[in-house]
């Protein structure tokens, strides 16, 4: 999800691109003048602005260039004007991308898509998280010196949890994830993938890594698990008693 500020000023064009923009999952601000518009932009830090050519007592060619002054926020140019000498200006006054208003909905989406990717700073590709070791780039996950391949999906779902240990990751984030791929995902999907990532988890003796949180979930828990599978006693049994649910046992259930 990115925040998009949208510079357009048909009524009607401005509202079809936010609800397209709106329904790809963005949040979207529009511009409500036009007098003082890199004020308002770099005033709103939107991730991409979407900027129309044609503007009322100004052009989107000159905004391009003094926004480019003040901010390297990416600009995307949506506009009627295709010519080629339309879109040699926008490129050489800083605009990163130039689309048609004709295109195909989803190109657009696309093309504004492949211009956040761009600007997202480089996530390193290994990141280790209580001894278990994720290399996105082989599709390996070690642990106690075990070694496992991951499939496509299991590795974007366990690079989901792996980036935010110990918090929940909703079952939304996680299939919008597996979306990335070309394999249909709806909720049963998700749970016959995660089922299998456990699986894989557990030959490197962390069958109770992934924790299930009910109606919201799953988290990444490593450090209290031992190689072997076996995880810490439970509060009481050191002591010779029987241990009870306790309060962390609500809300989130490790399989």
């Amino acid at each position: 999800m990115a925040n998009v500020y949208l510079v357009e000023d048909d009524k009607s064009v401005r509202e079809q691109l936010s609800q397209l923009l709106a329904a790809a999952g963005h949040r979207v601000e529009c511009a409500v003048r036009f007098d003082r518009l890199v004020d308002d932009i770099v005033a709103a830090a939107p991730d991409a602005v979407v900027l129309d050519l044609g503007l009322p007592g100004t052009d989107g060619q000159y905004v391009t260039r003094a926004l480019r002054q003040a901010s390297d926020v990416p600009v995307m140019v949506l506009t009627s004007r295709t010519s080629e000498l339309d879109e040699l200006m926008s490129l050489s006054m800083g605009a990163d991308d130039f689309v048609a208003k004709s295109a195909n909905p989803q190109l657009i989406l696309a093309h504004l898509e492949a211009l956040l990717r761009r600007r997202q700073p480089e996530r390193p590709s290994t990141v280790s998280v209580g001894g278990l070791c994720l290399d996105a780039v082989r599709a390996e996950a070690s642990y106690a010196g075990r070694t496992v391949e991951l499939s496509r999906n299991e590795l974007r779902i366990l690079e989901c949890l792996v980036r935010r240990p110990g918090a929940v990751v909703s079952r939304e984030d996680l299939m919008e994830a597996l979306w990335a791929t070309d394999t249909f995902v709806d909720d049963n999907t998700l749970t016959v993938n995660v089922a299998r990532l456990r699986q894989t988890l557990a030959r490197l003796g962390l069958p109770r890594a992934i924790v299930t949180h009910r109606g919201l979930g799953y988290s990444l828990r490593v450090g209290g698990d031992r190689p072997g599978g076996e995880g810490p006693a439970a509060p009481g049994l050191a002591a010779g008693r029987p241990a009870g649910p306790g309060p962390a046992a609500e809300g989130a259930r490790r399989e």
